[in-house]
């Protein structure tokens, strides 16, 4: 039994009254792990029947699902074809309910290490743009190896303070999801260790940081923009006080009920803070000892749609590339725009389309790494290889996913081709998904995989 600290446990106690007995139990009761496949590279009814462990769907998720703690979803190699992210339950939620669609222009402000920005990325299906932000310019690069491993092709990872894109943005993004830094109440049953930090900064200091964040983040919603704002805590200081906040200061939002219904959501409580407006019902909050998972907080805002959208000039810049690069473009069945080709450093990427000026932001990615070019070659990037399906390049190596090549060339060991490969770069693939790429020479497969990614 986990020992609680005694001001939240009384805080608790008085907020949910004849209910709270029931919510102190939940604490004796197993967390529950979670994947969500990724359908950038996977259908709902193919991963139902390759999924490498028994998996049961969290019932409000379209593509979540539980798996047996005892399994070890990281160890598998279609983790490492980034079929799927292992993400708890509950925090599947606020990408779930933000409505993002292809082709929209979409803000992550507190991204890493990259659950939300992942689920974001699948439902843009390569067409508009995410800009995924964290200030830890540490964690924004876990936040980058997690885009990557999914496949994103139009993707901006930045690691500034959220103020430093206020201008830059403005007006910009139609989708915003803001899982702010909180207390972390919700996660006493997860991670125990997170109630030192609740009593040393209690919830005050964190409900100041989440009212900057939302002062830099609200004027780059664009007119009729939506807006998620979420956290991991109970606390209606950080939860509905927030809300209450952004109301009174920017009328021109609203809280709006999501589309999102489950039997074991709780709805948001205007009577938790002084004179709540009636609006903040519309928001969730997700109890432990009400559905399988932990505590969650959770609101859809929308603007009003007045005012006119601000738009961007596309890329028109135009690259000279090398012949080299060309012979190699050329063997991709992917569309490489060339006024989306930019050449940084010998290094070659696409850019999302439409995208504002960057320069003078802490840039960790923009877009897609295609390759680096060296003298008279041009070599394939990891990221490359993640963004690509099977069939989108013409030198394919596809392995059993039983194969025992497979984790050896995970493990970036030199292989031998089992069948007759050309020379040069290959795409190496297990059970028809791509892992990296390996150099061919007379069917010895001279590993390229990226060593900071191997398996240990």
């Amino acid at each position: 039994m986990i020992t609680l600290p005694r001001e939240f446990e009384q805080r608790m106690k008085e907020l949910l009254q004849d209910e709270f007995p029931e919510f102190l139990r939940g604490f004796e009761e197993e967390r529950h792990g979670g994947v969500r496949f990724n359908s950038l590279k996977v259908s709902k009814e193919e991963w139902e029947r390759i999924a490498p462990f028994a998996a049961l769907q969290v019932p409000w998720i379209h593509n979540g699902y539980y798996y047996n703690l005892n399994d070890q979803p990281a160890k598998h190699p279609f983790y490492f074809a980034g079929l799927y992210y292992i993400q708890e339950p509950s925090a599947m939620t606020p990408a779930e309910i933000l409505p993002v669609k292809p082709g929209d222009r979409v803000l992550d402000i507190c991204a890493a290490p990259g659950g939300k920005s992942t689920e974001l990325a699948a439902k843009l299906q390569g067409k508009g743009v995410l800009v995924s932000n964290d200030i830890s310019n540490s964690r924004a690069k876990a936040l980058l190896k997690n885009l990557e491993l999914f496949g994103s092709r139009n993707s901006l990872v930045i690691s500034e303070a959220p103020g430093k894109l206020t201008e830059r943005f403005r007006g910009y993004f139609d989708k915003i999801l803001v899982d702010a830094p909180c207390s972390g109440e919700g996660m006493f049953r997860k991670s125990p260790a997170i109630m030192k930090n609740w009593e040393q900064y209690g919830v005050e200091y964190y409900h100041k940081l989440q009212l900057e964040i939302l002062d830099a983040v609200l004027p780059m919603l664009a007119p009729g923009g939506m807006l998620v704002y979420s956290t991991c805590t109970f606390s209606p200081e950080e939860d509905e006080g927030s809300l209450q906040y952004i109301l009174e200061n920017y009328p021109d939002m609203h809280v709006i009920k999501p589309e999102l219904n489950y039997e074991g959501f709780s709805y948001g409580h205007p009577e938790w803070i002084e004179n709540g407006r009636e609006e903040i019902a519309n928001s969730i909050r997700l109890w432990p000892h009400k559905l399988n998972g932990e505590g969650h907080f959770v609101a859809l805002l929308q603007k009003d749609d007045t005012g006119e959208r601000k738009y961007y000039p596309a890329n028109n810049k135009r690259v000279k590339l090398p012949e080299e690069v060309k012979e190699f473009l050329g063997r991709l069945a992917i569309d490489l725009p060339e006024e989306r080709l930019e050449i940084r450093e010998d290094r070659l990427y696409l850019l999302p389309e439409n995208i504002p000026d960057l320069k003078g932001l802490r840039i960790m990615r923009s877009g897609l790494l295609l390759g680096e070019i060296k003298k008279n070659r041009f070599e394939p990037s990891q990221a490359l290889a993640c963004a690509l399906r099977m069939e989108e390049y013409d030198a394919v190596y596809n392995m059993d996913i039983e194969d025992e090549d497979v984790i050896r060339y995970l493990k970036c060991e030199t292989i031998e081709a089992k069948t007759e490969m050309p020379d040069g770069f290959v795409l190496v693939c297990a059970g028809g998904f791509p892992l990296g790429w390996a150099k061919s020479q007379r069917g010895t497969l001279k590993n390229k995989y990226l060593p900071g990614w191997r398996m240990m």
